[in-house]
């Protein structure tokens, strides 16, 4: 079965790639899979100074949402690590697409990936 994924890139402030590593390894990436959220890969950008990378896989477009709206309005996010990590973005884009499993397991492989499906 196919699965949405979205590949989220960040341009992030100057020098703010460290600490913006830490939130995210430290802070949201283990409050996203509370929420139910298939983390795939984040991390650093390979090719940019000040790049990063998220990665999740989502069952279908109505299931990113809902789980995204949710997450994005909860108290433990905005009441939390919001602020910090919003500090230190200046843009972001995301880009979605469909997938197969074997695909998303192949990015979770070789992109910093750690645990499997979280939901």
């Amino acid at each position: 079965m196919q699965r949405l994924v979205q590949i989220r890139s960040y341009q992030l402030r100057p020098h703010a790639r460290a600490a913006f590593h830490r939130a995210f390894v430290e802070q949201a990436v283990p409050m996203l899979r509370e929420w139910g959220h298939d983390v795939v890969a984040f991390g650093p950008s390979p090719h940019q100074a000040e790049g990063y990378f998220l990665i999740r896989a989502y069952d279908d477009l109505a299931d990113l949402e809902s789980r995204q709206d949710a997450f994005y309005a909860s108290p433990q996010w905005r009441q939390g690590p919001r602020e910090t990590v919003l500090a230190m973005i200046e843009q972001y884009l995301d880009a979605v697409l469909w997938l197969s499993p074997d695909a998303i397991e192949d990015l979770r492989r070789r992109n910093g990936g750690s645990a499997g499906p979280s939901g």
